[in-house]
């Protein structure tokens, strides 16, 4: 029947056998095949942040073999809706942790490095931690070049945003907590949104929700499906209307 060579069913078929058998072939034809759900989440995230689509796009193919790797396909869920969330959290991942190198001038580093080998020296030596004149007296610098060296080492030092910089009631309260990331609370709401989404797809006729899996989240063309799925390409229009008048009723109560 041409159901079973629907789009779905390939994909199926190929996460099976990924499933008893991984492979690196295998495993390509799927990313293949999944290319229009990567290019469609890097699109929208590109749009709300700085970072170029490019970039977005190649961390999402990540996403997306995480996904194949963990997908049973004996749980009944749609590869979709499950490879969704590691797509855009590979993204999402990137863009909190990509930041700008500090670098600090060479001949700041290289007394670091002198100057940690006189501590070592003078503790084996003297029994004692040196003081910063003995070190910068040693090092033949001032005082004030060896600390300004410290401390230059210190602040390029990135901090832990799981770092903890007060303890409330029962949990503490990390550096992440405290940071305002208009873009990350952008984000933030597109996944609460993508989340409530998922779960009114979930509340669809089977036909009706595959329909418009394959043409929004695989990127396939309505003539495509039509074919695939053995059924006129008008009968394809009329499930995505009914479709999405039936999402827009289940989202409007969310929404308000």
């Amino acid at each position: 029947m041409a159901t079973q060579s629907s789009v779905r069913s390939r994909g199926m078929e190929l996460l099976i056998s990924y499933k008893h058998n991984p492979s690196v072939e295998i495993r390509n034809q799927l990313v293949r095949l999944n290319i229009g759900l990567v290019r469609k989440i890097a699109h929208r995230v590109s749009h709300q942040c700085a970072e170029p689509y490019e970039d977005l796009e190649q961390i999402g193919y990540l996403g997306l073999i995480r996904a194949i790797e963990r997908f049973d396909p004996t749980q009944g869920c749609a590869f979709s809706s499950f490879a969704v969330p590691y797509i855009r959290g590979e993204m999402l991942h990137f863009l909190r942790d990509k930041g700008s190198s500090v670098r600090i001038p060479r001949r700041w580093q290289e007394l670091q490095r002198e100057g940690q080998k006189v501590r070592e020296e003078f503790t084996n030596n003297q029994r004692r931690s040196p003081s910063e004149a003995e070190i910068a007296q040693q090092l033949g610098v001032s005082v004030q070049e060896w600390r300004d060296s410290q401390l230059a080492t210190q602040n390029c030092t990135p901090l832990s945003l799981d770092a903890t910089v007060s303890q409330q009631v029962e949990t503490p309260m990390t550096l992440g907590d405290t940071l305002l990331d208009v873009n990350y609370q952008s984000l933030q709401r597109a996944e609460e949104e993508r989340q409530q989404l998922h779960s009114a797809l979930g509340e669809l006729e089977e036909k009706t929700r595959e329909v418009i899996e394959f043409v929004f989240l695989n990127d396939i063309s309505r003539k495509d499906v039509a074919k695939q799925i053995g059924v006129s390409p008008m009968t394809v229009t009329r499930r995505i209307q009914r479709g999405v008048e039936e999402l827009v009723s289940l989202l409007r109560p969310q929404i308000a």
